[in-house]
């Protein structure tokens, strides 16, 4: 194995430092009943709230369940015991709540849904 230098485990550390500022992390999680949102504080002094039901593993979960939300990590990511359910903070950030094929069915439901209500919209003007 090769040696490391002091420089190189320096350089290493601030590196590591500047991916810490470079995105977003989870400073604060916390479940509001009343909104029925997940609240998740930003280090960058962002607040994003999401319906916790549309993550994937917690579409049926209770109140109870989501509340028990845990940090990962650095704050690279949320966990729930139930379903061992883990989300990436960048994923929440871009819109991804599961999987590619759970996030097509998602898109499926809401696109069947708003389908349906654009029709009887159209039916009650004609």
């Amino acid at each position: 194995m090769a040696d490391v230098t002091d420089a190189e485990i320096d350089a290493a550390l601030e590196r590591g430092r500047g991916l810490g500022t470079a995105e977003p992390r989870a400073r604060h999680v916390r479940y509001d009943r009343k909104l029925d949102r997940v609240v998740l504080e930003l280090t960058n002094g962002c607040t994003f709230a999401f319906p916790p039901r549309s993550i994937q593993g917690l579409e049926s979960a209770s109140g109870d369940d989501i509340a028990r939300v845990e940090i990962l990590g650095a704050g690279d990511g949320l966990h729930w015991d139930l379903g061992d359910t883990d989300i990436s903070i960048a994923g929440l950030l871009a819109g991804r709540f599961g999987t590619r094929a759970f996030m097509a069915r998602r898109a499926a439901q809401l696109n069947t849904t708003t389908a349906a209500g654009e029709e009887g919209r159209t039916r009650k003007r004609g």
